[in-house]
């Protein structure tokens, strides 16, 4: 078993919502630019759910077999998780089974929870639309988890699309996709975007003005804009 609730460092609350004004294309250039892990390929929302942002719980899940844990699965990172959490699930990308759906959608409603990331699939997207709860995937199957897959542990690290998660890392996700901004860093990755965002900023609002595009972009360094110093 992996870290309990008491045990993880979660990064101040000021610090998280300070990602909420910024996209995760602004996050992703910034973390590119510290030569960190950027964006994760192919994790979507799953309908037009709000944007999430928050500190992570994780949940690893393997096939069914001879050795399962008791219970329903995913109650163990619901129960270690706060209010603003984002669950983090790594299925290993698979999307022929599923491991979200109605009863966890409200539970973690119950909890306070972000939202939901998961590196595979989830089930009963047309209630989970209705209660506006954030869920983030792969796929969707309407396949039951029983008999089918397993929480294997939580609080431990995990990977999704490829890019390892530690609980209470901070997680981001919308319409873009998604990104893990690491606990330690932070701080530095909020500067970086909010200075990208800013910059990016300035040049549209120079183009809504009918300056032409040409004059606002050798202006602008846009191409110049990620490199390290």
């Amino acid at each position: 078993m992996g870290l309990k609730k008491e045990e993880i460092k979660r990064p101040p609350k000021e610090l998280v919502e300070g990602f909420l004004p910024l996209s995760t294309c602004n996050v992703s250039d910034a973390l590119d630019k510290l030569g960190l892990p950027c964006g994760i390929h192919g994790i979507r929302p799953l309908y037009n759910c709000p944007k999430v942002v928050g500190t992570a719980i994780t949940m690893q899940v393997i096939a069914y077999g001879e050795n399962n844990p008791p219970g329903h699965m995913g109650v163990d990172p619901l129960e270690a998780s706060q209010p603003g959490d984002v669950i983090v699930i790594d299925n290993n990308g698979r999307i022929d089974q599923n491991c979200w759906g109605e009863i966890m959608t409200y539970a973690a409603l119950q909890k306070g929870v972000a939202g939901v990331i998961i590196d595979g699939a989830s089930r009963d997207v047309d209630i989970i639309e209705e209660t506006n709860f954030p869920v983030f995937a792969r796929g969707i199957v309407p396949l039951t988890a029983r008999g089918r897959n397993v929480q294997r542990d939580v609080n431990c690290l995990v990977k999704i699309g490829g890019v390892q998660v530690r609980p209470g890392d901070i997680l981001m996700a919308d319409k873009n996709g998604v990104v893990v901004i690491p606990a330690e860093r932070a701080e530095e990755v909020l500067k970086v975007s909010q200075d990208l965002f800013q910059r990016e900023t300035a040049i549209v609002e120079r183009i809504k003005q009918g300056v032409p595009f040409i004059e606002v972009d050798k202006a602008s360094g846009y191409d110049k804009m990620l490199e390290k110093k």
